[in-house]
């Protein structure tokens, strides 16, 4: 009987001190910034049937300090086949407000960005251990970019989705 409750200390003192090692490492933040880019044949400025996921678009994560704006990190990445990106991300970036900006398309026919002042060609992102995600991936919303005109079918997706098409 003593032997084992000597035994279930040992392992209640064992996973306290292991449980405490991974919050400790967790201080050394570590991310992965995930998301994809499509093309939107449109021109909707949000994701329909018709758009595509598109690969070799260049994207790029920026964090800025909350007061004074300053960069404070940066990096570049691109989508793969899928339209995919997977950045990853060394250091807390509690007190930064970080954002995935549109850089450059894969597809020179889908390459406009939205009208200025409109459509922000960016995905802000959380990127601290204080944010109550467990996971070391954090997912960015979709970002698009726009064909020149719009596909004759569009029409019959904006009747789908009970829209009038944009006027852009």
């Amino acid at each position: 009987m003593a032997k084992t409750v000597q035994t279930a200390i040992l392992f209640t003192t064992a996973l306290c001190f292991f449980s405490l090692i991974g919050i400790v490492q967790c201080r050394d933040a570590h991310f992965f910034v995930e998301g994809q880019v499509y093309c939107d044949p449109c021109r909707a400025q949000f994701m329909t049937r018709l758009s595509e996921f598109m690969p070799g678009a260049k994207v790029r994560l920026e964090c800025r300090a909350n007061e004074g704006g300053q960069l404070t990190y940066s990096i570049e990445g691109v989508t793969d086949k899928s339209g995919t990106y997977s950045l990853p991300v060394e250091g807390e970036h509690e007190e930064d407000i970080c954002e995935i900006l549109l850089v450059k398309s894969g597809k020179p026919e889908c390459s406009e960005s939205g009208p200025k002042g409109w459509q922000r060609e960016a995905a802000r992102i959380t990127l601290t251990v204080n944010s109550g995600i467990a996971s070391e991936v954090r997912h960015a919303n979709p970002l698009g970019f726009l064909t020149k005109e719009a596909k004759p079918e569009c029409s019959e997706v904006f009747k789908e989705l009970n829209m009038i098409p944009p006027e852009i």
